[in-house]
């Protein structure tokens, strides 16, 4: 992002703004910044991080729910949904919602007081998509390893996990093979092994363990690359903007709640048609 301070065509509240974002992104999105918030994700936030990626589908039907009460005129309900919590909150969230509120927010002399429910629900929601961006990186890791190893599209586990237990299953039928590994690669290519459903959701078990692994620590390389084209400081400055518009903000989505909800649908029906595929 290109430094602003002290511009003439900016107002002096934006250019402060600016500036404020552009240190607090150096502070907590930089390459020693985000380490610092990552080891906090050390410890129960492996263990939050697999019951998140079950409860998201949760998150985005209730966002839904929550627009169309709105687009029905009936805001109350649609705020009140819109401010539930479903996504069980990590450290590092915690972490990173305490100091946008008293690094950030509390260091903006300019702008007005919003009531602090709506604040910190604002600040709530843009921490939830820095979550949404991490499982999209770890989706993109998914998809490029079906890609390079079995020349095949994974948008997800769904689609990884029979692949995997396949190859899983293959090797160890052949180093089993009684006439030696050269014939039994040759048998069971012809002849292929049968897996259990017991093989291939213990596989599955393992790859969503990994996973979330992944999605907890993916912010170490996607955070100083946001940083680097500037996504971290727009999504700042919109967080701002919001808050200073908190009294017409009703419920929405981010693009990337949506796009990680993409991948998930992409993903069963890339296993649907594996399992109806003659």
């Amino acid at each position: 992002m290109a430094d602003t301070a002290g511009r003439d065509d900016l107002p002096e509240w934006r250019a402060s703004d600016e500036e404020l974002v552009r240190a607090f992104v150096r502070r907590h999105f930089s390459w020693r910044g985000t380490l610092r918030v990552h080891r906090a994700s050390l410890g129960v936030d492996l263990v939050r991080a697999p019951i998140n990626v079950v409860l998201a589908p949760i998150f985005l039907l209730v966002r839904l729910a929550a627009l169309l009460l709105s687009a029905l005129r009936l805001r109350r309900m649609a705020n009140w949904l819109a401010s539930r919590r479903i996504l069980l909150q990590s450290n590092a969230s915690r972490m990173l919602e305490r100091a946008v509120t008293e690094e950030l927010l509390a260091e903006r002399t300019h702008s007005r007081t919003p009531e602090p429910a709506v604040s910190a629900q604002l600040v709530a929601d843009y921490v939830g998509v820095r979550s949404s961006v991490a499982e999209i990186f770890t989706t993109l890791l998914v998809l490029g390893t079906g890609l390079i190893v079995f020349r095949s599209a994974t948008p997800g586990l769904f689609s990884l996990a029979p692949m995997v237990s396949d190859l899983a299953a293959f090797n160890a039928a052949v180093a089993g093979f009684p006439l030696g590994a050269g014939l039994g690669r040759t048998w069971y290519t012809i002849f292929p092994h049968d897996l259990s459903g017991w093989v291939v959701g213990g596989v599955a078990g393992l790859l969503v363990v990994a996973a979330a692994f992944v999605t907890t620590f993916a912010g170490l390389i996607a955070d100083p690359i946001q940083a680097a084209l500037g996504i971290h400081q727009r999504r700042l400055l919109r967080l701002l903007a919001r808050i200073d518009a908190s009294e017409k903000a009703g419920p929405a989505i981010a693009r990337e709640h949506l796009l990680a909800r993409l991948a998930d649908i992409s993903d069963a029906a890339a296993a649907l048609l594996r399992i109806l595929r003659p």
